[in-house]
């Protein structure tokens, strides 16, 4: 009796871890499925990769193809984009990017967060067929 009991305590143990974790496949099969659902979670991504920026970097860093750096050493991140495309920043946001100039805290962001935050910069990315303006083009320096 007793083994019963622990058996059918550890099955429903079981069953209810199952049910409690949320399914993330479905939600990116769904999106593969679907190009309008794939275009909300690409949104949602880029939304939250804009979040991720402002929270961190805004204070010093123009975040937007619009604003100015608030930091004469902090540049617009959309010059940024065109210096280092997005895709090579990866690694240096898992592991902590480290400036020139010392009043810039080093930043560790998580796998989700990198993803989030390389979606947003992807946004700054100026038209392949665009020329570069003075505001945009990276120092020749």
């Amino acid at each position: 009796m007793i083994k019963f009991l622990q058996a059918t305590a550890a099955t429903l143990g079981v069953i209810a871890v199952v049910l409690a974790v949320p399914a993330r496949g479905a939600d990116e099969a769904d999106a593969a499925a679907d190009p309008a659902a794939a275009e909300a979670t690409d949104s949602d991504t880029v939304a939250r990769g804009h979040a991720i920026i402002e929270h961190n970097c805004a204070r010093c860093h123009a975040i937007t193809m619009e604003d100015s750096s608030h930091h004469e050493e902090a540049p617009p991140f959309r010059v940024v984009v065109t210096r280092y495309p997005p895709e090579d920043l990866a690694e240096a946001l898992a592991e902590g990017i480290v400036s020139g100039h010392p009043d810039m805290p080093e930043f560790v962001f998580q796998p989700d967060e990198i993803e989030a935050i390389l979606a947003y910069l992807g946004t700054l990315m100026p038209p392949s067929d665009a020329a570069p303006d003075d505001e945009t083009a990276p120092d020749k320096n």
